[in-house]
Formats: C-alpha cells, structure tokens, sequence
C-alpha cells in the first residue's frame, strides 16, 4: 500500500493531481500487480488534504516501536543537538518588542556591509543566556554550543564593529523600544524609578584623559564624540575600592522595565547625576512622570532641579544627626496609620505656607525584631573585642581598637572615655533602638496620600532588583573593555537583555531562570541522511509549553532548516 499522485488535464490546458491511497493487487489472468484504489483525499493544493495526510502518518507512527522505525531509516544519523527554546523564545521578544525593526532600519540608512542586527542580537541572547566575554561569545558559544539563525557568517571583528554602531545608535534605538514596550504592555509610567551602581573594572589604574574635563574621544564609527574618562576611583558600593569603576545610572517603571541607562566616570557623586537624568527624559511622552529615589540622590539643590517646570518627587530622606528630619520629623508624636501587615505611616509637616515641606514616617514593625537581634549580636561581638583589647602603654589607641572606630560594624556603637579607653556609647545605641523600623519618605506632590508616597518608595526595590539581575544573572561586571564607546556599548547590550528578561518575567509572572531552564530543554537536533541534512526541533515538555503559552507564542517549528 503506498500513496500515489494522479494527474488529470483539464480541456482549458490545465492540469489538477489528487493524492490517492493505493494497493497492488495480483491479477492472474493478466499474470501482472495493478494498482487499486483504496481512498482518494482530494487535490493536491487543497490544505486540509494535506492535514489528513499528517494525521494519518502521525497515527500510524504511534503503532509502530522506535527501534522498528529507526531500522527502517539506517543511513540517517544524529549528529549533534543544541538547546533551542531559550533562543527561540529571546528571537521572538527581539522581534515583538521592535528591537530588530530599530536596529535594521538604522543599519539599512548606514548601508552596513554585514547584518548588524543580529550581531547584537547573538550577544544579547549571550548575555540573556550564558553571560561572556565577546571573544569566547565568538569563538565557543556562536560556534558550538547553540545555533543562531543568521550568524554563520560573522566574524569577531563584526561583534565588535556591532557594538560600536549600537553606541552611534544608543538614544534613538533605546527611545523606540522603550515606547514600543510601553503600548505592548501597557505600561504604568506616572512613577519613574532611579538609581545607580558601580561596575568595577580588572585594570590597576585610572583613565587619563585629555584636557580639564579628562575627556576622552570614541571611535568615529561609534559617533566620534568625546567622553569624560569612565574608568576612575571612586566610592564602590561592591567594596572594590582597590579598582577602576563606571557608574550606571538606571530608570526603570514600576513594573521594573527599563526606561533608560546613563553611563557615568567612576568619581561621580549619585546626587550629581539627577539634572542629566531629568533633562535627557524630557520629550519621553512619561505624561504625569514622578521621580522617584532613595536618599543618595538628596541634595537641596537636586530637590530644587526636580521641582522646576512642576516636576514632582518622592525621595528617601538621610537621617543624619542634627538633621531636621532627625529633630523635627523622627520626634514629632502621633498616631501611625495601617498600610499592610508590614508597614504603618504617620504624615508630618514641618513649617507653614510655601515654605511647608511634608514627610511621611514609615514604620516596619517586621523589620524593629530583625534590626534588634541584628544589633544584639553585634553588641555581644563588641563587648568581647573589648574585654580582649589590650591598650599599647605609651599610644592613644592599639592598632586594633583604631580598627574597630573605623569599623562601619562596630564604630556607630562606640565612644572614647577621658582616660583614652573605648566603651559603648549607650546613648548611640538608644539613638539605634528608637529609629529601628523607621524610614522618612519626603515629596513635593499633594496630590499623593501618605500610604501612596511609602508604597510608591518601597516599589523603588525594583531598581535594586534590576541591579542584581545585571550583576549576578547577566554578569555586567567585571568589564574588561578598555575603550570608552565599548564600555558603554556593553551596558547598552546588558540593558537590552534585561529589556528581553523583564518582558518574559512579566507575562510569565516567574522568574527569567525557572522559565530559561524550562526552555533549555527544547532542543535543536542536525540529522544527516544520504538526501542531506535536516535540524529537527524537538518537542516541548508541558512545563515548556506552560511558558510558551503564557508569553503567547505557539511551538517552534519542527524543521528549522534543510540542506
């Protein structure tokens, strides 16, 4: 029984073909096999004849063993697989969120001579998926461990000429996305989250740069602008003080989807950052837009940039000593209002007419119990140091007890005595116990109550959740770019696959790891047969398909190529 075309001609010249199922039959009077007939599905060009023929070799093949049916296909071999569903899922969020179109059409008008776009595409994915250098990205990760459709070709001079054009293209290219991804998701932009963090370098010293301003000029094909000299010193808020830092600037929504990434020279104070941010967002179309951001950013002369033109904050007060919100907001008495099971809120107001700034104390009665047994261990640590202190006859201080003053654990808690001996300093550690818990929440918009300005504050966590997935999960650091335009070539690159994570986590209300193991296990298998080649897709667990479903996308299809 075999399956069988027939080819009929029409008196207009035209020709129809039917698939047939047939049969040889023996017929003994003409001693010859005919053929006979069995079922006839209908027209060749007629696409539910097509489906009645998968089903039908689909239900055939559910009968018969695998070893059966691998008897039958000898000459074809398994020749290599790859994971497949990480990349195929990063592809389509590539192409739905308008990144591809953005860098095509701006590669098209610069007549580029090698596709630019995926280039950038294979070293995001790089980072989305197994962060690397551009180098082992190039040499091990393109070549043998995946498969990237359009990327044979490519060279490692390419990736990097690709870098260079996407710091040529940053703005505009991150402009487009961001409103793309605003009406896809429709994204809550009336709070504008900030932040900043350092990225540490593997280099012994600082850039020099030119002239007063320590400038330094980028390639021509990456724009040829100047840039102040990024590799500097600085404060490190991951403890390498011993090198070289960058900045990064990040403003993200509520939802934790980036807006858009600065790149700053390692020796920028956080609070001189906010005038730049603030006028490179305007013209974003961020309608109703506050700025939200934690006590780093606060200045008087910051709070005044944001309030021009009717801007409007919400920032995370400092509570130095002698500080007005110290002696005028923490001590003030009243009544806290019920948010949630973890946070209370009581308003205060300190002075009259336009001159009235208003705060809003924040209590986490969660957080009183862990910041007291915290402070119980570290007092219990401190009196031990204390009583095995041994005081050098003839200095101020040992060694070890100018260790502990400096100490950031241990210094707080500690005082001097007339007689030049260290004890605890009992009043700091009342000063401790009364702020535990406490947080000071300050802005400039009334129309916002008092539970909106604490729950807007602590949403600012999505910044400091975005700073880990690019430290840990993409591996943004250490940089080992030495050129200003590629340093910041490569933030733009790890900013674009946290753009790609955060869409995935968001329709798939999980984590980018759980869904990216899931996905992994979707493979891309090369079978090498005598008629060629074929990369076969297998099929998706249910855990897969669970994922798939949810960001909207069908299964990948089952032949990828054939050759």
């Amino acid at each position: 029984m075999y399956l069988r075309s027939s080819t009929q001609k029409r008196a207009d010249g035209s020709t129809v073909t039917h698939y047939q199922l047939a049969e040889s039959v023996w017929n003994p009077d003409k001693r010859r096999s005919e053929p006979r007939i069995v079922h006839s599905f209908g027209r060749v060009d007629d696409p539910t004849v097509v489906e009645q023929l998968r089903r039908l070799a689909r239900s055939i093949l559910r009968r018969i063993a695998p070893e059966d049916l691998l008897t039958q296909l000898p000459d074809w071999k398994l020749v290599d697989a790859w994971p497949f569903g990480d990349i195929w899922v990063l592809e389509q969020l590539w192409q739905r969120l308008g990144i591809a179109a953005a860098i095509t059409s701006r590669s098209q008008e610069g007549n580029t001579s090698f596709p630019v776009e995926r280039a950038l595409f294979a070293m995001v994915a790089n980072r989305a998926v197994a962060p690397s250098s551009k180098l082992y990205c190039y040499e091990q990760w393109l070549e043998e461990d995946v498969r990237v459709e359009g990327t044979a070709g490519l060279g490692l001079h390419h990736l990097y000429r690709a870098m260079d054009f996407l710091e040529a293209h940053r703005e505009e290219i991150e402009q487009d996305v961001y409103f793309r991804v605003a009406d896809l998701f429709n994204l809550d932009v009336d709070l504008i989250f900030y932040d900043t963090t350092s990225l540490h370098f593997e280099v012994d010293e600082e850039d020099e740069g030119v002239g007063p301003d320590k400038l330094v000029r980028g390639s021509v094909a990456a724009g040829g602008r100047e840039y102040p000299a990024p590799r500097r010193r600085g404060h490190a808020k991951n403890g390498r003080t011993d090198a070289p830092q960058i900045v990064v600037g990040l403003a993200v929504t509520r939802d934790g989807m980036p807006v858009r990434h600065w790149v700053f020279p390692g020796n920028t104070v956080d609070v001189t950052t906010v005038e730049q941010v603030k006028q490179d967002l305007k013209g974003w179309r961020l309608s109703r837009c506050v700025f939200v951001g934690d006590a780093g950013m606060v200045s008087a002369d910051n709070l005044r940039k944001l309030s021009l033109g009717g801007g409007k904050y919400i920032v995370c007060m400092p509570v130095g000593q002698g500080s007005e919100v110290a002696e005028k907001v923490l001590t003030r008495p009243g009544r806290y209002h019920e948010v949630a099971g973890n946070l209370r809120v009581k308003e205060v107001l300190v002075g009259d007419g336009e001159r009235r700034r208003r705060y809003v104390v924040c209590h986490n009665p969660e957080e009183v119990i862990r910041q007291r047994i915290h402070r119980e261990r570290v007092l219990e640590q401190l009196e031990a140091e204390l009583a095995s202190l041994i005081q050098v006859g003839g200095e101020e201080h040992s060694k070890r007890a100018c260790g502990l003053i400096s100490s950031r654990r241990f210094g707080r808690y500690l005082r001097t005595t007339k007689s030049g001996k260290l004890t605890i300093c009992r009043a700091s550690v009342h000063e401790a116990e009364r702020r535990d818990g406490k947080f000071v929440v300050h802005s400039n918009d009334d129309t916002l109550t008092a539970e909106d300005l604490a729950l807007g504050y602590k949403q600012l966590m999505e910044v400091e959740r975005a700073w880990r997935t690019l430290k840990s999960g993409l591996k943004a650091r250490p940089v080992y770019h030495w050129a200003p335009h590629r340093i910041q070539a490569h933030v733009s690159l790890t900013v674009l696959a946290l753009t790609l994570q955060r869409s995935a986590e968001i329709a798939c209300k999980d984590t980018w790891r759980n869904i990216r193991d899931d996905l992994k296990q979707v493979k891309l298998a090369q079978l090498s047969g005598p008629h060629g080649t074929v990369y076969q897709v297998t099929q998706p667990s249910p855990s897969a398909m669970k994922w798939l479903k949810a960001l909207g996308m069908g299964k990948p299809p089952e032949i990828v190529d054939y050759r």
